[in-house]
């Protein structure tokens, strides 16, 4: 039987896994200076996320060994602080792009296939690794910790691979960035 907490969350989980993608999606769309408003472009965002996805991707890591050393309640605190810096990250990358043009890649040859492959892939699983961070989250706050075991397994390197590309996707197309 389902746990009362995990059952009430289970409806956000899927509105918010659905939500949240659209939401972007439509707002990545969305160009302030386009559209005639008088806004300067957050150009110095990119590294802040870039940064904060490297942040991210090592609270992970440091989260992991802290529950595998038995210290339950800062691995708890790891991960709240792993979720705030993904939403972080996602504010500042809208904002972002809501105020300045795409940036093209401007790599050719090998480089070119490697920098889209990662780019690609980041996307895609940036939309996974929605649902499956809320599920794990409240498999742990319901306190049913085999099931969190069992679903952070899947979590954890997607979420990782998710914040490392982020830094990789900024490191190869920074050099084409217009300031």
């Amino acid at each position: 039987m389902e746990n009362k907490i995990e059952t009430k969350y289970n409806k956000l989980i899927v509105v918010l896994s659905i939500a949240i993608p659209a939401v972007v999606a439509l707002l990545f769309g969305v160009n302030l200076k386009r559209m005639g408003f008088n806004v300067e472009p957050l150009s110095f965002l990119p590294p802040i996320y870039a940064t904060i996805n490297g942040l991210t991707a090592v609270i992970l890591v440091a989260a992991v060994i802290a529950i595998k050393n038995g210290k339950r309640s800062l691995h708890e605190k790891l991960m709240k602080f792993a979720i705030a810096c993904s939403v972080a990250f996602l504010a500042m990358y809208v904002a972002y792009h809501m105020t300045s043009d795409s940036t093209k890649f401007g790599g050719e040859g090998v480089v070119k296939y490697v920098y889209y492959f990662i780019l690609i892939t980041h996307i895609v699983l940036s939309v996974i690794i929605i649902p499956l961070v809320l599920t794990t989250y409240v498999k742990a706050w319901s306190q049913q910790f085999d099931k969190h075991k069992r679903i952070a397994k899947i979590t954890f390197p997607i979420w990782l691979y998710v914040a490392v590309t982020g830094v990789i996707v900024y490191l190869m197309i920074s050099p084409y960035y217009v300031h």
